[in-house]
């Protein structure tokens, strides 16, 4: 292999990495915009192992959807999915495979609850016409807190999407 062959191969493996570092921001985003569709676009089609443990297994991308529109896609659900120390390992052309951690928090303001996670993914991927998807996925819960909340206990000032001034403790005029 030549120099300018290495330095090929090095470059795609670096583009092919920052594009499922990319893959994975959109499918997070996605889940926080309660975006089915763009949720659903960032799998692979086809037969794909969906492991979300307690929320369930699926085999393919449409049986995700189905519970994320069921559990997630409701204005009283406010959630943050922040995927962070990516390990990407970049197999071949068409396959790679990636670990996550992940901090979630989510806020439903009908049942006043907050819930909070520390987990970790597992994650395949396989490149499909130029592009690549997730086709196998294993979220593993490693911590969890669930707090509920009431109008009159103290210390809660706001639940919900974004908080005003006054709810924050900021002077008005910022």
């Amino acid at each position: 292999m030549t120099s300018i062959d290495q330095l090929e191969t090095r470059l795609r493996t670096l583009e092919d990495v920052e594009a499922i570092r990319r893959l994975k921001a959109r499918y997070l985003a996605c889940c926080d915009r309660k975006d089915p569709q763009g949720m659903r676009d960032c799998f692979a089609p086809g037969p794909v192992l969906i492991d979300y443990g307690r929320i369930g297994v699926f085999e393919d991308r449409d049986q995700l959807v189905a519970i994320f529109q069921q559990l997630g896609c409701h204005p009283h659900v406010v959630e943050m999915h922040h995927g962070v120390n990516p390990q990407i390992d970049v197999l071949d052309d068409t396959h790679a495979r990636g670990t996550w951690g992940l901090h979630y928090q989510m806020i439903d303001t009908q049942s006043r609850v907050i819930t909070q996670l520390g987990a970790h993914y597992d994650d395949e991927y396989r490149k499909i016409n130029g592009h690549w998807t997730i086709s196998s996925t294993r979220c593993v819960v490693t911590s969890t807190l669930i707090a509920s909340y009431e109008e009159t206990e103290p210390g809660v000032r706001f639940a919900g999407v974004q908080a005003s001034a006054t709810e924050t403790g900021a002077p008005a005029d910022e």
